[in-house]
């Protein structure tokens, strides 16, 4: 049955015959339509990742700093607390990382766990990295690895049959809780 959607004279659509009601995400336009992000592959054409460590910890939502790398919340989170690190050197593949960013980098993701684990009681993860284009990356030319939280029985109805993800807590919010429970070094 196709799907059909009216106005309801106030901006806002409702359902057709297919009965289905519609909730809404309109924040996620931003990031369909590409905003934040570089309009070039060099560290000065507007790489959200040279750009966070740039601004205080809350405005570029960095969660911690190392010497080589940093975490940071995604802008648009797959989970609650969903995070990346990234070396602070523009490089675009993980081969270019030297030696101690490597292991920072590692040591960043090992202490996003631990704080994820404990400030949400996250039962498993989803690590890794989109090297190119190709491989899905949404900002190529600055290489960062996800961490996403994952709970028992998280992939319900709502990004299934909705086509939506609810995550129930301001990215502020998700920072402030994750220092808290980041590991001291």
């Amino acid at each position: 049955m196709q799907r059909e959607t009216r106005d309801d004279g106030e901006g806002r659509q409702v359902c057709g015959p297919d009965g289905l009601q519609r909730l809404w995400t309109p924040h996620r336009m931003a990031y369909i339509k590409g905003e934040n992000k570089p309009h070039g592959s060099g560290p000065d054409d507007g790489c959200p990742f040279c750009r966070a460590p740039q601004l205080s910890d809350p405005e570029g939502l960095v969660l911690a700093r190392g010497k080589t790398a940093f975490a940071l919340l995604n802008l648009y989170p797959y989970n609650s607390g969903h995070l990346m690190v990234c070396p602070y050197r523009h490089v675009a593949d993980y081969t270019e990382l030297n030696e101690d960013e490597t292991a920072e980098i590692a040591a960043l993701t090992q202490a996003g766990i631990t704080a994820l684990r404990s400030a949400y009681g996250a039962q498993g993860f989803n690590v890794g990295m989109n090297l190119g284009e190709a491989a899905g990356a949404g900002i190529a030319a600055h290489l960062h690895q996800h961490v996403v939280p994952r709970w028992g029985g998280d992939t319900n109805f709502m990004p299934i049959v909705g086509q939506t993800k609810v995550l129930p807590q301001l990215l502020g919010q998700t920072r402030e809780q994750l220092v808290a429970h980041w590991p001291k070094s």
